[in-house]
């Protein structure tokens, strides 16, 4: 089995994965839902970092406790917990990062006997000197209490391994995402994707000698185009559900050079400082300072200003706006993202999605036509 294709098993059944790395290891799991989880001290505990992607098209069971206008992330998480497909876990973890999912927080522990729920509210404004040492307060009362859940004592020594596992993660997807932008023809859109989503998944040690493999493997490939030939594109949004965007760019003439996405480059940019003596100062500070979401704030403009630059410094023809049905951080963001970008000439297209999610007949013609305006310029 070739490595993107070991990449593209797990993210097709990423449950059957974790249910066979436990019985295989006779480790601990525990599932976080959002890119602000901060992974390198569960990876401390000795436990399996799982991200859940809540993919279903049965609400059957949550569909009792969440209205339906909840986005299909937090009722899909919900519904699998619900329905017994997540019994394997030891516990999870909850950012508050918006209404749903702090109601999905509650309505998890109530319905559910896990030995850990992490309730993770971290500061909501960043760029102030108390942000700074709250966030550095929670992170250590949850790492108190993750270890304390599972019966292990978290070392400052093992916290200091895991962020280098954890920095030599982040470090190979910007490899491969370098490698995309530069050919793209050896790195497909959908390839990048599921690389990156497996990495939420797979054990790190398991992930890194996968992924070196798979860079290996591209180095001795002969490249693609040149990017420059074809129609560069920012995916912007929260998460990206299925690869057939990337399918629909590509067949039309363009390639994804980077993204805006919690399961993109906003989870593997950005590292952890190494060897401070205050391995969770150097966590707060790297989960403070990464490229904020809408469920976090640094400037007015912040998002926006990033997400200029980033068009700016790919060059990229065009921005493509993946908006998760009724996430309403994402949908108040998008009104000024799209002036700004509108501003700076930068064309955008808004695709709203909802997992599992199929581009279908109706979103493959809005993007064609869509890279036929940025063709045309």
């Amino acid at each position: 089995m070739g490595p993107i294709r070991r990449f593209w098993d797990v993210c097709s059944d990423p449950v059957e994965y974790a249910r066979q790395w436990k019985r295989s290891t006779g480790g601990k799991v525990v599932a976080h839902t959002c890119s602000y989880a901060p992974v390198e001290i569960l990876r401390a505990s000795g436990a399996l970092s799982m991200r859940l992607f809540g993919k279903t098209e049965d609400f059957t069971f949550s569909d009792g406790h969440l209205q339906a206008y909840c986005c299909s992330l937090v009722r899909g998480i919900l519904n699998e917990a619900l329905a017994g497909n997540l019994d394997f876990l030891d516990g999870a973890v909850f950012p508050h990062t918006c209404d749903s999912m702090q109601r999905l927080s509650d309505i998890w522990r109530i319905n559910t006997s896990f030995s850990l729920h992490g309730d993770l509210v971290l500061p909501v404004k960043l760029n102030t000197d108390t942000a700074k040492t709250y966030m550095v307060d929670v992170l250590k009362l949850f790492m108190q209490r993750t270890g304390e859940q599972l019966g292990v004592v978290i070392t400052g020594e093992d916290l200091e391994k895991a962020i280098q596992e954890t920095n030599s993660t982040r470090k190979a997807l910007c490899d491969l995402a370098a490698m995309r932008e530069r050919s793209p023809g050896a790195v497909s859109g959908s390839d990048m994707y599921v690389a990156a989503c497996a990495s939420m998944i797979m054990a790190p040690s398991e992930w890194l000698d996968t992924m070196n493999s798979l860079l290996a493997e591209l180095g001795q490939a002969a490249p693609g185009p040149p990017a420059q030939r074809l129609k560069r594109i920012v995916l912007s949004g929260g998460i990206c559900g299925n690869t057939q965007i990337y399918d629909v760019i590509e067949k039309n003439g363009g390639v994804v050079v980077h993204d805006d996405l919690c399961t993109g480059a906003r989870y593997y940019e950005g590292l952890v400082a190494e060897g401070t003596g205050d391995p969770v100062g150097a966590i707060a500070e790297r989960y403070r300072t990464r490229v904020v979401c809408p469920a976090k704030h640094a400037g007015i403009y912040s998002r926006g200003q990033e997400l200029v630059k980033i068009a700016e410094e790919k060059q990229a023809g065009g921005v493509i706006f993946l908006l998760l049905k009724f996430c309403d951080p994402h949908a108040f963001d998008y009104p000024y993202l799209k002036r700004m970008l509108d501003d700076r000439g930068i064309p955008s297209l808004l695709l709203e999605t909802e997992d599992p999610w199929s581009i279908g007949e109706h979103g493959t013609t809005r993007v064609e036509a869509f890279m036929e305006i940025v063709r045309q310029r």
